[in-house]
């Protein structure tokens, strides 16, 4: 594998792939890697004839008061992981590579980045809008893959990508969980041992609440605050649980039938995200 840290460098590789007019594909993520990001790598694999992954961790998506400092970095680790899975090129830059200067220009992607995490991580979106396409701009990748436990980040990237004609595909991979149903997260680290132990309660709540909407439940509002009321005893202390349109993430109307159960949670020092679609009859 090409371990790269500099955008010049990181052209001249694609530039001499591109001579044989191989697929590239890309996989973004900030590191610390798992079982869920590598899923991402083999579904890229299955597209492409030269995988790219990069890493780098965006100090611009962190918002006040969260852990930019303290994110954990495993590099070499991570390095080792996409080796491997056959990961062609590692790009790794530097804060100063990706964001030499002071960065005056952003991407704004209304309405989807201001609902649910948006509410509570003012920026945040923008901010992860902005460095993908940045990442886009420097790979020219004919793909690249997300997974959907981020799912609002990927429908804010699937609606960039189709405001601005941009010449990439968006595919996606299910959230990979651990066998009590836990959502793989790079900030499941951060949980304490009894903390583990109750962090399964979130899925079970969305697999809950999955249920008595494929039952026929259309007081959307109650069973809302009953699952945030059920978080809460558990010890979570919820931000927000959920129930939405899978096309827009806009509350559902009655006859929607394509409906996404969205929640996130903080439990201790780890806020966790989580999402369930259901399809009603």
């Amino acid at each position: 594998m090409i371990i790269i840290d500099s955008v010049a460098s990181l052209r001249k590789q694609l530039g001499d792939w591109r001579m044989d007019s191989v697929r590239i594909v890309l996989v973004p993520t900030m590191g610390n890697l798992h079982e869920g990001h590598l899923k991402l790598m083999d579904e890229a694999r299955l597209h492409g004839e030269r995988v790219v992954a990069s890493i780098f961790v965006n100090p611009t998506q962190f918002c006040e008061g969260e852990d930019f400092l303290g994110y954990p970095r495993t590099l070499e680790k991570d390095t080792s992981q996409l080796c491997s899975r056959g990961v062609d090129l590692l790009f790794a830059p530097s804060r100063s590579e990706l964001h030499p200067q002071s960065l005056l220009t952003t991407v704004m992607v209304p309405t989807l980045s201001d609902l649910l995490c948006g509410e509570y991580r003012p920026g945040h979106f923008s901010a992860v809008a902005t460095v993908v396409l940045k990442l886009f701009n420097m790979v020219q990748p004919e793909l690249s893959v997300f997974g959907e436990k981020d799912f609002q980040q990927l429908m804010v990237i699937r609606k960039m990508v189709a405001d601005l004609n941009l010449p990439v595909q968006i595919r996606s991979v299910a959230t990979v969980r651990e066998p009590d149903g836990l959502a793989l997260s790079s900030r499941n680290c951060y949980l304490t041992e009894s903390e583990r132990c109750c962090a399964p309660g979130l899925y079970r709540a969305l697999c809950h609440a999955v249920d008595s909407l494929s039952k026929g439940c259309s007081d959307f509002g109650a069973l809302e605050n009953q699952q945030k009321k059920d978080l809460r005893a558990m010890g979570f202390r919820p931000e927000y649980f959920s129930v939405r349109r899978r096309s827009d993430l806009e509350p559902p109307h009655a006859g929607d039938t394509e409906l996404v159960v969205l929640a996130a949670a903080w439990l201790g020092s780890a806020r966790l995200i989580d999402n369930k679609a259901v399809s009603i009859a």
